[in-house]
């Protein structure tokens, strides 16, 4: 039975490494908040988006994500609340966190730095449901008994009309925390400059904004991501591509139709993974009041 729970957790480790190797896909573009807390209420108006994430091959604990945000601007202070779940294998998360983000102008071009933190709880759970033996085994019973935890972000970013850089440590509970019960597969920062290019001046123009993002996990190389979108006719469609430097591929498109946008993205299998995984499918909805 120990053997099974160990296999167990071992490939749920495995699936959510794999899930920080190439997280999700609004993180780049659609909605930088989930990967930096100084991104909540970036523009004005009140925002809410959910997404989806579920890896194409139908095998017995394949990872999926699912995950809920609200941010809303008001002057020059940002809130935000933040809702991810995740399960791979045995293993499932579940977090929630608040976020306090300030937005100070720097100059009449729209020029601003920004500063965000995030702070919340965040639960790890075996799901003893699916373990493949007797359910009330102790192992399961005292990973479960561990208490919610103490989890948060801290961010900032400087952003103009066209230009976007920013920062963020996450998780600070691994980051701070001098015990871990998992050693692998957590974000340990996250950086990435960005500028947007127009075609001309008129409505129909192409705005083609190229990303350069650089990230670490714990237990890995760090990460690089280069994308573009490109965005026309007013930002009503979009397409993006990101090249991660696991040899996978990103590829989305949207539309916003007023208040309300959608999104999919397929994400390619990691190198190492290909052979057993078809990649990632997302979808997600936005809708601005």
């Amino acid at each position: 039975m120990r053997i099974q729970l160990l296999i167990g957790l071992i490939i749920g480790m495995g699936m959510a490494a794999k899930a920080q190797l190439n997280p999700l896909g609004a993180t780049f573009y659609q909605n930088q908040y989930l990967g930096n807390p100084a991104m909540a209420g970036l523009n004005e108006g009140f925002r809410l988006n959910a997404g989806f994430n579920q890896q194409w091959s139908q095998i017995p604990g394949s990872p999926k994500a699912q995950f809920i945000t609200v941010d809303h601007r008001s002057n020059k202070v940002g809130l935000g609340l933040s809702f991810y779940a995740d399960k791979a294998g045995l293993l499932k998360r579940t977090r929630a966190v608040a976020t306090y983000a300030y937005h100070l102008p720097l100059s009449a071009d729209n020029d601003q730095l920004h500063f965000g933190i995030s702070l919340g709880a965040l639960s790890e759970r075996l799901t003893s449901e699916d373990v493949d033996g007797t359910p009330l085994d102790i192992s399961v019973q005292r990973f479960n008994e561990r208490p919610v935890t103490l989890d948060g972000d801290f961010g900032m970013a400087y952003t103009s009309g066209r230009f976007n850089i920013q920062v963020a440590v996450p998780n600070l509970k691994n980051f701070f925390a001098t015990e871990r019960y998992n050693t692998l597969n957590w974000n340990t920062f996250f950086t990435a400059i960005s500028y947007k290019f127009m075609t001309d001046s008129t409505k129909r123009a192409f705005v083609i904004e190229p990303k350069l993002s650089y990230r670490g996990v714990k237990g890995y190389d760090d990460m690089l991501d280069i994308g573009v979108n490109v965005t026309m006719n007013s930002n009503k469609i979009y397409g993006t591509i990101i090249y991660h430097s696991t040899n996978s591929i990103s590829v989305g498109m949207g539309a916003n139709f007023n208040s309300f946008s959608i999104f999919g993205m397929h994400t390619s299998g990691t190198s190492a993974l290909r052979n057993y995984s078809s990649g990632n499918f997302e979808i997600g909805l936005g809708v601005l009041f």
